[in-house]
């Protein structure tokens, strides 16, 4: 609203704020309940069940084709063995030979073969991965689709309360996330378990006691991962902490240059820089460290594992008890069995990970939506547009309204007054619904607006802020936003009454000049002067109007006064008042002060009553300054 002071719930505010790629490796987060949240995700995936079936199938045939490959390709190696074997029995037995007795024609048929097989298995797994992209990013589609909706429900308690950067995480990073672990770790996840399965399966059929000694490896391996991953995770934490806590402090440092240097704190600033700097490398090499040797010592030991293998497989060709071609197949599956282990340990991780974001994002989704409170109340009789009548509010369970009352009536003018952090925002919450009262009623034109749609509540409202908001966009754009039906005539008069005509022609792009994402590119003042044009073009039955211009020069100052003027003119008006020069005239003031509602009356009624507001006006303009 037009100011940051009105008392509501603290935002909750992290220091980095992201979930999801953007998390470090190594820590993960929880999910509070793992199967409830992974069956309500599998649910969006309902409707593509017979596509999960064929991505499965695919996935299991391309990983058959896969390690069948290695015995077969053995064949080929064991032919060629027979065939030099041979070779050399018949020269020792003094046979003139031209050439090694080998099949050829078999070895390239054994070749064929296995290259068929990998092509099978390039295409399935091609083939399920394309699938499976598609249902992943129709699946995420739905959930982006269904926030998007829910997002527009939920009442503006929720966005009070929660920070941009934690709805952004949930609605980018989190979904992100989930795509990425749907169309890749599912997969990989059954490509793990087949190749771990089909892998013993082949090692068993070559040899049992070659796969006994491949198989002493699996509970050392887990051993060191016990040992070494629990440590990892405690120094991964203090580095996540560590690096907030840096990227708040740049953060801050790069946004508030000028008065750093205005200030000549940079040697400060540097040297806090350092500590925290020192701090995060301390705590991200022990972290790096630490998970870092987990690969090697699990290297080690599947080459110890394999050093065996090699050795016990070579005896056993030496005796005749197995085939050159299968040690060399066992060979490769005791490098293959390793790889679905680690995999699946680290999928863990990152399923994990992913429920997680998914628990984030349903938790959005089961937020409480806005309430319809339409229930056919009497419509009152009445000759005034806003009537406040026996108000109850509160954002907690205070109330800051116990009994309050006003009257309205058509092209009057209301003034809302106060200290910082007074509440001033309240009545205007309540006017739109963004919250709606506790106790009593709002009327418009006497029908209770809990009675109306806020979409049509909203519609006899135009609003125009000190804290302004335009978007990435022409400046013609952001001016025709207050009506998108608004014909080019009306907004150029709308541009020229809010003196916006006047810079904008100044402009190399004219009206077609593109406002960054901040609307950096033009000042503070002439921002408020497009807003108050995109009020002209709204030409709303009731204005809300911050008149604060703390921040302008003199001569902007001067045309948004009359701008505004101009816009106030026979028209209903709430003012958000700072100078209280400027409201003396106005038909009602309303005061306020810690949240409440103190006083009420015109001008002179209330410095008649020498209460807060003449304090707060004699105070002003005794001292020459402004109560804000």
């Amino acid at each position: 609203m037009a100011e940051k002071d009105t008392p509501r719930p603290q935002q909750q505010r992290g220091p980095m704020g992201g979930h999801g790629p953007g998390g470090h490796a190594g820590l993960v987060e929880k999910p509070k309940n793992f199967w409830r949240t992974t069956r309500r995700l599998m649910s969006y995936m309902s409707d593509r069940l017979v596509g999960l079936c064929f991505v499965l199938a695919f996935a299991i045939i391309s990983v058959i084709f896969q390690i069948r490959t290695p015995k077969i390709l053995g064949q080929a190696t064991t032919e060629i063995f027979k065939g030099v074997m041979k070779g050399q029995s018949e020269q020792k037995a003094g046979f003139s030979i031209a050439g090694l007795p080998i099949n050829y024609d078999k070895i390239v048929h054994i070749i064929i073969i296995v290259g068929l097989m990998y092509l099978a298995s390039a295409v399935f797994s091609f083939l399920q991965q394309y699938i499976m992209t598609r249902i992943s990013q129709q699946t995420v589609y739905k959930l982006r689709k269904f926030m998007k909706q829910k997002m527009r429900v939920v009442p503006i308690k929720y966005y009070d309360t929660h920070s941009n950067g934690d709805i952004m995480s949930r609605a980018v990073n989190d979904m992100d996330n989930i795509a990425s672990t749907l169309q890749q770790s599912l997969t990989q996840a059954v490509t793990s378990t087949v190749t771990f399965i089909g892998t013993l399966w082949m090692m068993l059929t070559i040899s049992w006691k070659l796969t006994l000694i491949a198989l002493v490896t699996i509970p050392l391996s887990l051993i060191i991962v016990g040992i070494v991953a629990p440590r990892s995770q405690k120094f991964f934490a203090a580095q996540q902490k560590s690096l907030g806590l840096l990227n708040n402090q740049v953060e801050e440092n790069y946004a508030g240059q000028q008065v750093l240097k205005s200030f000549n704190k940079e040697d400060n600033t540097i040297e806090t820089f350092e500590v925290q700097n020192k701090n995060y490398y301390q705590a991200a090499w022990k972290a790096q460290f630490i998970s870092g040797i987990i690969m090697p010592l699990m290297i080690f030991l599947n080459n110890i594992g394999y050093v065996f293998v090699a050795v016990i497989g070579g005896i056993g060709v030496s005796n005749g008890s197995i085939t050159l071609g299968n040690v060399q197949a066992f060979l490769q599956y005791t490098n293959q069995f390793s790889q679905p282990i680690s995999q699946l340990a680290n999928l863990m991780n990152t399923i994990q990970s992913t429920i997680a974001s998914a628990e984030r994002v349903f938790e959005v989704m089961d937020e409480e939506e806005m309430k319809d409170t339409k229930a056919n109340r009497k419509v009152e009789d009445t000759n005034n547009l806003i009537e406040l009548e026996h108000v109850q509010f509160g954002y907690e369970d205070d109330l800051l309204m116990t009994d309050y009352n006003l009257t309205v009536k058509p092209g009057q003018q209301v003034a809302i007054v106060g200290p910082t952090g007074a509440g001033k925002t309240t009545i205007i919450n309540l006017l739109e619904r963004f919250y709606d009262v506790q106790g009593g009623a709002i009327r418009l034109n006497g029908t209770d607006t809990r009675d109306l749609d806020r979409e049509s509540l909203r519609s006899h409202f135009a609003m125009v802020l000190q804290d302004t908001w335009l978007f990435t966009g022409s400046i013609y754009d952001n001016i025709k936003y207050g009506r998108e039906d608004a014909s080019k005539d009306t907004i150029m008069a709308a541009a020229k009454a809010a003196h916006v005509d006047e810079f904008v022609r100044k402009l190399p792009d004219g009206y077609d000049t593109v406002l960054n994402e901040e609307a950096s590119n033009i000042s503070q003042g002439h921002r408020q002067l497009v807003t108050i044009a995109r009020a002209f073009v709204a030409d709303p039955e009731i204005l809300i109007l911050d008149e604060a211009t703390s921040s302008v020069d003199t001569r902007t100052e001067v045309q948004i006064q009359h701008a505004m003027s101009e816009l106030l003119k026979n028209r209903t008006s709430f003012v958000v008042a700072h100078r209280l020069s400027t409201i003396q005239n106005a038909d009602n003031i309303i005061v306020m002060n810690h949240g409440a509602v103190v006083e009420t009356g015109t001008h002179n009624e209330l410095l008649a009553q020498n209460g807060f507001y003449a304090t707060l006006y004699n105070s002003q303009f005794s001292d020459n300054v402004s109560f804000d």
